[in-house]
């Protein structure tokens, strides 16, 4: 695994988490935190192949 590989297998999670914290603040609504996480691993699917 190359290191940008690396840094997106760390990074996905991460946004994920924050997604479903903000999701349980009541900062975000449901369909924006789902988007967020959906977008967020789908993004980084393409960029972790293309490494």
């Amino acid at each position: 695994m190359s290191d940008a590989q690396i840094g997106l297998v760390m990074a996905a999670p991460i946004i994920v988490i924050f997604a479903i914290a903000l999701k349980r603040m009541g900062v975000l609504q449901g369909y924006s935190s789902l988007a967020a996480v959906v977008f967020s691993v789908a993004i980084a699917g393409v960029l972790f192949w293309q490494q």
